[in-house]
């Protein structure tokens, strides 16, 4: 959303025009779902957490302060937040799903189908032993494929600590996929 629409639409939410959150909710609420699912890796749990991220936005849009970052940049703080929140409850870091769990279809490449479900469930492991903010940089970036200037607005960093922060992720998620055989130019092409 453009940041002038964005700006109006906050506008009329404060003189109390509740269509307004809707506007900023279709416009948002699939990048805040990706950027949960993927910290989750459960579909169901990710439409709750979206659901209460958003919940808690408009019951404290009183309190917002536009200080001329992007209002994504706030539902990304209140996701992170609630994910955080959720691991803290359940005492436990995101489960995988086994590879023998996972139904198999029968299709004519099923070598690459499957070798594809094992890459994904390899990074999403690689990417659950980042720190947090290594883990938001690799979302931002790869998944929702922001540039490193609006990654950089969103967590308030500037541009050199956000491609630091890029580097070392990058270094650690190779390291772990090389060591279950896979590249992690591969992997994160098969994932955006």
């Amino acid at each position: 959303m453009e940041r002038v629409n964005e700006q109006r639409l906050l506008q009329r939410l404060r003189l109390g025009d509740t269509e307004a959150f809707a506007g900023l909710y279709r416009a948002n609420a699939q990048a805040v779902y990706r950027y949960i699912a993927f910290r989750v890796n459960d579909a169901r749990l990710a439409e709750d957490l979206t659901g209460d991220v958003f919940i808690r936005a408009f019951k404290s849009i009183g309190s917002y302060q536009d200080q001329g970052k992007p209002f994504i940049a706030w539902l990304y703080r209140i996701a992170h937040a609630r994910v955080v929140d959720h691991y803290r409850q359940q005492d436990r870091r995101p489960a995988s799903t086994p590879l023998d769990d996972e139904p198999l279809e029968a299709s004519g490449d099923m070598d690459a189908n499957l070798l594809q479900r094992q890459a994904s469930n390899v990074l999403r492991e690689a990417i659950s032993d980042l720190t947090d903010e290594q883990q938001q940089v690799i979302i931002l970036r790869f998944i929702e494929g922001q540039r490193i200037e609006m990654v950089a607005q969103q967590m308030g960093k500037n541009a050199n600590a956000i491609k630091a922060l890029q580097h070392r992720a990058l270094h650690a998620l190779a390291v772990r996929l090389e060591r279950a055989g896979f590249d992690i130019e591969t992997v994160l092409a098969g994932m955006a």
